[in-house]
This record gives structure tokens, C-alpha cells and sequence, in this order.
């Protein structure tokens, strides 16, 4: 009798004490997730932070090559295009099965297309490139760029830069801003060969702010994406003209004459295909032109 008396006396006590107990037991358990949380949130903080000066230390540590490291690097063989028809038989014009031969050998061979930003970082920071690099060059914006070449190389799995003359953008013959933004979505790399193919050895000041600013306007808003590469009208190019196109392209690209050796990305050699070469003829004149300085 008396147990139970003093149980009952003692029982109120022992449930405020449980739910003292409790409450202190769930402030404790926050107190310890909060503080888990926020060493999780402090780690995870400080590894991201690692990983962006990592990803700032690896650039800052690219140097650029010098001139005389650009000059001394293997070529890339670039080939040049211009008119893809039959029954034409001259020196910037081949036909379309031709130009299949010619693709087919180069898949054949082991080649592999690569575009200009590869080739800059190639000669600019030594990254690599396969083995059997190429690239493969359309100048003018002609229709058959995309009605007969493209078709072609999306057959050997090639990527191709197109150099636009920007005043032939929707003529007859030409292609459209469509077309052009087309290649680009497509993963092509479309290039500036100024307004209306005037040689850049001849430009006043009024010629530079035409046939490259305003050109070069005229493709970004086309593609929406920047215009490094230039072709020159012609192949026709100085040391003067060389340094003003720095200013506005990556690389600048010239046919298989002498470069610049104080401007070598922006003489950067390609090599006009002919309308006569078989394809092996072709491969053999490319290795040979790309092997010599």
C-alpha cells in the first residue's frame, strides 16, 4: 500500500522528467546534424575551391609557343576549294565524283579532319592532334558547298571550314544566311574572305573596317559565333597586311607560298586542290607540300 501511494506521489515527477529528457535528446541530435551539415557544406566548399584554382593553375601555366616554335612545328596539310561542277576544266574547279575520290582516299589512308581551333591550339600550345591531321577549306560561299561538299564529307565522318565573301550571301549560285547558319549548327567552322574579294594588300583604312569589321558583323549575326579565321582574296598577302589581320583572327591562311616568320599564324598554308590529280596524285602533291617549310 504504501509503494503504490509513493509511485503515485512520484509518477508526475517521472513524466516531466521524460519529457525533459526527450526534448533534450531531439536539441541534441539538431545540434549534431547542423553541425555535420555544415562540415559537409565547409569540405565540400573548400574542394570546389581547389578545383577552380586547379582549372586557373592549368591555364595560367599554357605559354604560348614563340614565332620561330610555330614555324618549326609539322605542318597540317589544308586543302583548298572553291567550285564543285562538271564540264569545267580549270584550276579552281573539280567535279563531284573527284571530290568523293579524293575524300575516300584520305578516310582510306587513316586522315582525320580537324577545324581551326584545334589547329591553333596545336601550333599556339603544342596540344595534340591525330597523327594524320587535315583540313579541308571551301572559299567563296558557293551553293555547291553545301548542296554537293557537304554531303560528301558528312559521308567520311570530315568536318570543312567555309570562308564566306559576305557580299554573294543570297545571290543566285550562293549560298543563303540560312545555309550558312546550317553548316554552322552542323559543327563546321565558318570563316571571314572579306566583302567582295579585294586583295588586303591594297587596304586604306575605310578597306579594313569593310571587308573585315563590318564582314565579320555580318557572319557573327548569321552563325552567332565569333569570326577568328580569315582567308586571303587570292592568296595575295604581305607582312603589313599580316599584322593588321592579328589584330582581328587566330589564324589567317594563305595558299602554298612563303610565310611570315614573324607572322606565322597569320600565313598559315593551304593548298588549292587541281581538277587533273588523281586522287593518289593528290595525297602524294599534299604530303609533299606540308613536309617542307
Amino acid at each position: 500500500m504504501l509503494f503504490q501511494v509513493s509511485l503515485l506521489i512520484s509518477l508526475p515527477n517521472f513524466q516531466t522528467f521524460m519529457k525533459c529528457f526527450l526534448c533534450s535528446f531531439v536539441i541534441l541530435i539538431v545540434l549534431i546534424s547542423c553541425k555535420t551539415a555544415a562540415r559537409k557544406d565547409s569540405v565540400g566548399t573548400a574542394d570546389t575551391a581547389l578545383q577552380v584554382k586547379g582549372a586557373a593553375a592549368k591555364t595560367e601555366s599554357l605559354t604560348k609557343n614563340s614565332n620561330e616554335a610555330v614555324m618549326a612545328k609539322r605542318q597540317v596539310p589544308v586543302l583548298c576549294y572553291h567550285r564543285f561542277e562538271y564540264g569545267r576544266n580549270d584550276d579552281y574547279t573539280v567535279t563531284p565524283d573527284q571530290f568523293d575520290a579524293q575524300m575516300k582516299i584520305l578516310k582510306d589512308s587513316g586522315y582525320q579532319s580537324i577545324l581551326p581551333d584545334q589547329l591553333f591550339d596545336y601550333l599556339l600550345y603544342n596540344k595534340p592532334v591525330p597523327e594524320k591531321s587535315f583540313m579541308v577549306t571551301f572559299d567563296d560561299n558557293r551553293l555547291e558547298h553545301i548542296t554537293i561538299a557537304n554531303g560528301i564529307l558528312k559521308k567520311y565522318g570530315f568536318k570543312g571550314v567555309y570562308f564566306i565573301m559576305t557580299i554573294t550571301i543570297g545571290k543566285k549560285n550562293y549560298m543563303s544566311k540560312e545555309q550558312i547558319g546550317q553548316l554552322a549548327a552542323e559543327g563546321n567552322t565558318i570563316g571571314n574572305h572579306t566583302f567582295d574579294h579585294h586583295k588586303v594588300t591594297e587596304y586604306k583604312e575605310a578597306d579594313w573596317q569593310k571587308q573585315v569589321v563590318e564582314a565579320n558583323q555580318t557572319i557573327n549575326e548569321i552563325t552567332g559565333k565569333p569570326v577568328d579565321y580569315f582567308a586571303y582574296p587570292f592568296g595575295i598577302n604581305d607582312h603589313t597586311a599580316a599584322e593588321e589581320l592579328s589584330k582581328h583572327y587566330k589564324l589567317s591562311f594563305i595558299l602554298s607560298t612563303k610565310r611570315d616568320s614573324l607572322q606565322p599564324t597569320q600565313m598559315v598554308r593551304r593548298m588549292i586542290v587541281a581538277h587533273n590529280w588523281t586522287p593518289q596524285g593528290m595525297l602524294k602533291v599534299m604530303r609533299s607540300t606540308f613536309s617542307r617549310n
